[in-house]
């Protein structure tokens, strides 16, 4: 897996729109101002018109009310999933749980037309609040980024190089299955070239070979 920031990788987005006002919406946000950009945030009980118009829209609900956002509004947007599936709180849900797909293809199949990019997911909230540098600071952390869309996964990569962390290409919108919950990737906090390297054996993973098998693919 290559570095998703590489030379001649687009700017960060001037405007970044947040759905969700928990704990990670809200430091997604602070990371957002802090390099400069334009945030526009909205809870549930807020018009998410203003965020869903913005450069790019991460969204920052529990996973189990991805139904709820407004499908009409993110139609062409670039969307940034950032949800997780925690059957403690989303209940037993087959459809968030199903080895034969990822969390982020059911999204982009319920958001007809939006350009969903799996990012930000796997970090946890500590690593948000605490591990956001410069570039080539010995704590930099990485950020896995998949989406179908090659330039959409650079334009992604961008926002999380501006946020303080390594972005680091994780492939097609289907790979995001790799830094799910329970993945060893998952709250790992690791380095961009640690990241590369959880990807990678992944396959050989109990996850891995569970996935595998759903798909045919053992």
């Amino acid at each position: 897996m290559d570095d998703a920031r590489v030379e001649g990788a687009p700017a960060p987005p001037r405007a970044v729109g947040i759905l969700g006002a928990g704990r990670v919406g809200t430091v997604l946000a602070r990371l957002c101002r802090d390099a400069g950009l334009e945030v526009a945030a909205a809870s549930s009980a807020d018009d998410p018109a203003a965020a869903c118009a913005a450069d790019v829209v991460i969204l920052a609900i529990p996973l189990g009310r991805f139904r709820t956002l407004p499908a009409d509004l993110l139609r062409g947007r670039l969307v940034v999933d950032a949800m997780n599936y925690w059957w403690e709180l989303d209940g037993a849900r087959p459809d968030l749980d199903d080895p034969t797909t990822s969390t982020s293809e059911t999204v982009a199949g319920f958001l007809d037309g939006a350009r969903v990019v799996k990012a930000l997911n796997h970090a946890s909230v500590w690593e948000l609040e605490n591990l956001a540098h410069p570039p080539g600071h010995p704590d930099r952390r990485g950020i896995a980024v998949a989406g179908d869309d090659a330039g959409d996964r650079a334009a992604v990569a961008a926002l999380v190089d501006a946020m303080g962390f390594d972005p680091v290409d994780a492939g097609p919108l289907a790979a995001g299955v790799r830094f799910e919950p329970p993945t060893e990737i998952f709250g790992s906090d690791a380095t961009a070239a640690e990241l590369r390297e959880m990807l990678d054996r992944f396959p050989r993973s109990q996850r891995g070979r569970v996935v595998a098998r759903a798909r045919g693919e053992a």
